[in-house]
């Protein structure tokens, strides 16, 4: 009789443990879906202040996945490229112009050929986007997706041969998912009309 108690109470317990564990798991899913679509929502308004963009932020994080996916199966990025990475690219790389918040309208949206200030203070966005998502990393910690969104922001236009900016970082300096995310912005860029 003993025995079957202690069972009936086992397996109660169990049942409690799995139902515990599946409401966690609910849970954080649910954190991650908040999580990401905050983030969207506030690279999109970014992006608002530059109506000509249209999807832009859509269209730069199925390139940016969609390159990194395919990053994969090259030998030299295999370890790096994972599975977790591509998922966080596609997230992260919505935040590459954050920066641009702190940029004029006048700056942001001119037609044509930008004066020497002017381009000074529109290559200035890597700058005030990376700054803006470090002081969000001292307040929350640690996280794979800001410090990944960090160096995109900051890096995603510096250049192989050196030649980008803020800071003129060269080959193999520049994140991985900055020179990914590079490559998807400028496409993007050729094939858009903007201004």
């Amino acid at each position: 009789m003993a025995y079957l108690v202690l069972a009936r109470i086992a397996t109660e317990h169990r049942q409690r443990e799995s139902q515990s564990h599946e409401e966690n798991l609910l849970r954080s899913k649910e954190l991650l879906r908040t999580r990401d679509a905050v983030i969207f929502g506030l690279a999109k308004l970014a992006e608002s202040r530059d109506p000509e963009t249209g999807q832009h932020l859509e269209r730069i994080a199925m390139y940016s996945t969609g390159l990194a996916a395919g990053l994969r199966r090259h030998p030299r990025y295999r370890e790096i490229v994972t599975p977790a990475f591509v998922r966080t690219i596609g997230v992260s790389s919505a935040l590459h112009d954050i920066g641009k918040v702190g940029v004029e309208d006048a700056v942001l949206l001119k037609p044509g050929s930008l004066s020497a200030e002017e381009r000074f203070r529109m290559q200035n966005h890597p700058v005030m986007g990376g700054e803006c998502i470090r002081q969000i990393e001292q307040q929350l910690g640690n996280s794979n997706f800001l410090e990944m969104a960090r160096e995109i922001a900051y890096c995603h236009h510096e250049r192989w041969d050196g030649e980008g900016y803020p800071v003129g970082l060269v080959g193999d300096e520049i994140p991985l998912s900055a020179r990914i995310v590079a490559i998807a912005d400028v496409y993007d860029a050729l094939v858009s009309r903007r201004v």
